[in-house]
């Protein structure tokens, strides 16, 4: 760990994650590199640079991306991990978090979730505002699990899903890769295709074609 922290992103989710960051009382320098010419600060904090940029700093700082889009997210933090950086996790000091908890790099887990135990968070997830994930969940890589979303016991959520604001996911489910659950949407019922999926409960209303969801 160094004593300085770059998060790359500066807008609005990157702000949320300075913020956490700040909290987290770790670094003694914490800054932004963003594409944004026009944006100097944020939060109080220096942009120093573009993102294209980050392997000048690579020696002195951890990083963290701050970018909401998973796939954006995904391939910020494999071209940081090709130059060996050293990416960071950030943990709201009043997220409750369980037993036997695991949580991934480049993870961030905002105030107000709960983790309970024996569930596994993969690399590059959100876990946003009063979330809650409840106990022996697999959470895959680059999930974004969108504020007051409630996720019941022994869920299983592939890589680069999206859970949509304040839905809801019943225990013993299995969600393949690359699924958007709209804002609200119930899930009652495994999902073994990749696609988008809204209402009470979820019906898919954008098919992509078939991906492998692999049982408990």
């Amino acid at each position: 760990m160094n004593k300085k922290l770059i998060i790359i992103g500066a807008s609005g989710h990157g702000k949320v994650c300075a913020d956490i960051a700040l909290e987290m009382n770790q670094w003694e320098e914490i800054c932004f590199l963003d594409d944004n010419e026009n944006i100097k600060e944020s939060l109080g904090l220096s942009v120093i640079g573009k993102s294209s940029g980050f392997e000048q700093f690579v020696d002195e700082y951890d990083f963290f991306v701050g970018i909401g889009s998973n796939n954006t997210r995904k391939r910020i933090i494999e071209k940081l991990k090709r130059i060996n950086a050293s990416i960071t996790t950030l943990v709201h000091p009043n997220a409750i978090i369980g037993r036997d908890v695991e949580i991934q790099n480049g993870t961030v887990i905002m105030a107000g979730v709960v983790i309970n135990c024996s569930t596994s968070i993969g690399e590059g997830c959100i876990i946003n505002t009063g979330a809650t994930v409840d106990h022996d969940c697999d959470i895959n890589e680059y999930v974004h699990i969108s504020p007051g979303v409630n996720v019941a016991g022994t869920v299983n959520i592939g890589n680069n899903c999206w859970i949509g604001i304040g839905a809801s996911i019943i225990n013993n489910i299995c969600i393949c890769n690359d699924v958007i659950i709209g804002s609200g949407g119930v899930v009652v019922s495994n999902i073994v295709e990749r696609g988008t999926y809204i209402g009470v409960p979820v019906k898919v209303v954008k098919n992509e074609g078939y991906t492998y969801c692999s049982s408990f």
